[in-house]
């Protein structure tokens, strides 16, 4: 059969990604608790065309996807990558999921336990330079918290107005980081946290815990930023704080970045 992707282009301008988008697959991430867990990722793979080829195969990204089929971490990601540079014949690969993660959390005061889902990343690319392959990978962590506008309660006689929030984290580290370590932090940078199973008694410490927190948007990316910059393992971090305002038509919005130099 005639190999259309295979035939010429005459434009001559490169695609730096080509590949498919949003492939729902079930893949095994690692668990700091539980050593592993089963989900569903959105995987997306991606390898650069050159000028002269009209498209890439589709149905050989999933191939080499059914080839790794089955535990997902550093390593077997770093495989994944390899393979689509042999496969595709590319000097750069990439491969990125998207997936619900879970932690068992437990209220504050009731002590009752229940499952949270956090929207967690693996952002990976491989890519060929001078004869070394230089790899690359980002953790990501989108954590719902609950924010508390300073400015509302300091000029309000009662009460101030509060926000349901995303933290997102993204990091690039030199060792292993658990993405509950960085749930962790975002939720101990906000107002107050939020769990999928609370009661009365939970309600009111966290509505107050929130009145004794008030935080900016822009309070919370530099205390997570601060914590990060400590943490020798992290030597890239992204922060980014969205509050959905209540009081308001648009939202807050505050983000930091920062690449570590090798003496911090």
């Amino acid at each position: 059969m005639k190999d259309v992707q295979n035939s010429y282009d005459d434009r001559k301008i490169p695609i730096q990604k080509a590949g498919i988008k949003d492939l729902q697959y079930p893949v095994v991430v690692l668990d700091r608790q539980n050593k592993s867990q089963s989900t569903i990722a959105s995987v997306s793979m991606y390898v650069d065309l050159p000028h002269n080829f009209k498209g890439t195969h589709m149905s050989r990204f999933v191939e080499v996807l059914n080839v790794h089929r089955g535990r997902i971490s550093v390593e077997e990601i770093e495989d994944i990558l390899l393979t689509m540079q042999d496969r595709f014949e590319c000097e750069t690969a990439h491969f990125d999921i998207r997936f619900p993660y879970f932690m068992e959390k437990e209220a504050p005061v009731s002590r009752e336990k229940s499952l949270m889902n956090y929207s967690c990343a693996l952002l990976a690319s491989l890519k060929k330079d001078d004869g070394r392959q230089v790899f690359d990978r980002v953790l990501e962590v989108g954590v719902p918290v609950t924010m508390l506008c300073p400015c509302s309660k300091e000029i309000s006689e009662a009460g101030a107005h509060n926000q349901r929030s995303v933290i997102t984290v993204r990091v690039r580290t030199n060792d292993l980081v658990w993405f509950e370590e960085l749930i962790e932090i975002a939720e101990g940078e906000a107002s107050a946290p939020v769990f999928s199973l609370i009661k009365r008694v939970d309600e009111k410490y966290l509505t107050e815990a929130a009145y004794n927190n008030p935080l900016f948007a822009e309070d919370v990316v530099r205390a997570v930023a601060t914590r990060l910059r400590a943490d020798q393992r992290v030597c890239w971090y992204q922060v980014e704080s969205e509050n959905e305002e209540s009081i308001h038509n648009h939202n807050a919005y505050a983000m930091v970045e920062e690449k570590k130099t090798n003496d911090e």
